[in-house]
């Protein structure tokens, strides 16, 4: 996957995103922005795409949004100014791959439905692990690839066509794991139907 083909694929589904797949994710996001909302201080998503967690997350957080797509960005942008969202400081057009903060910028970072759409998945984990605090948390919230079964089989038909669909049917859950400065807090299955995967990361240092 490269990020010309992220591009395309986002434009393409900017207009239509929050009724499809953001309502598919809806209550695995809403959990996800649960345990955000016990977190203090300052917060980056990562990916924020449409916006769709951002009502959501309590007005004590100072969040900062980040994405690749410009269209998804301009409906986040909307939203923010619709809702009156004051604590969403603010929304940048950026590669996940080369974060534009210095070293420990945030208290938490996280990346909701992000890590199997990106290209070089752990280059973007490295960042999101550059720019949290020591002492701070990285979350993950996304899908898998299966050893075994009939989904696995289905993730390993759909796996050629990353580049048109904008992400990877079959990602490797060893692809978060690689990053030293962060040790594995929890892990926890995810609706609809446990498709999903919460992953906390604590900092070192």
């Amino acid at each position: 996957m490269d990020i010309d083909a992220v591009s395309t694929s986002y434009r393409r589904w900017a207009p239509v995103y929050d009724n499809t797949f953001g309502r598919f994710t809806g209550r695995g996001r809403a959990r996800a922005v649960e345990y955000l909302n016990t977190r203090t201080g300052s917060l980056l998503e990562v990916g924020v795409g449409t916006g769709l967690s951002l009502d959501g997350l309590a007005p004590h957080l100072d969040i900062t949004g980040i994405d690749f797509s410009q269209e998804m960005l301009e409906k986040a942008r909307a939203k923010v100014a619709r809702q009156g969202l004051t604590h969403v400081r603010d929304l940048r057009r950026m590669d996940a791959r080369e974060l534009d903060f210095p070293d420990g910028s945030f208290d938490t970072v996280v990346g909701m439905y992000l890590i199997s759409v990106v290209p070089e998945p752990e280059r973007v984990v490295a960042e999101m692990a550059r720019v949290c605090k020591p002492g701070g948390e990285v979350i993950f919230l996304n899908h898998f690839a299966r050893e075994k079964g009939f989904l696995a089989r289905l993730e390993r038909l759909f796996a050629p066509a990353a580049n048109q669909l904008g992400w990877h049917s079959d990602f490797p859950f060893e692809k978060v794991m690689g990053e030293d400065s962060l040790d594995l807090a929890e892990k926890r299955d995810m609706p609809p139907f446990g498709m999903f995967t919460f992953l906390r990361f604590r900092k070192t240092g």
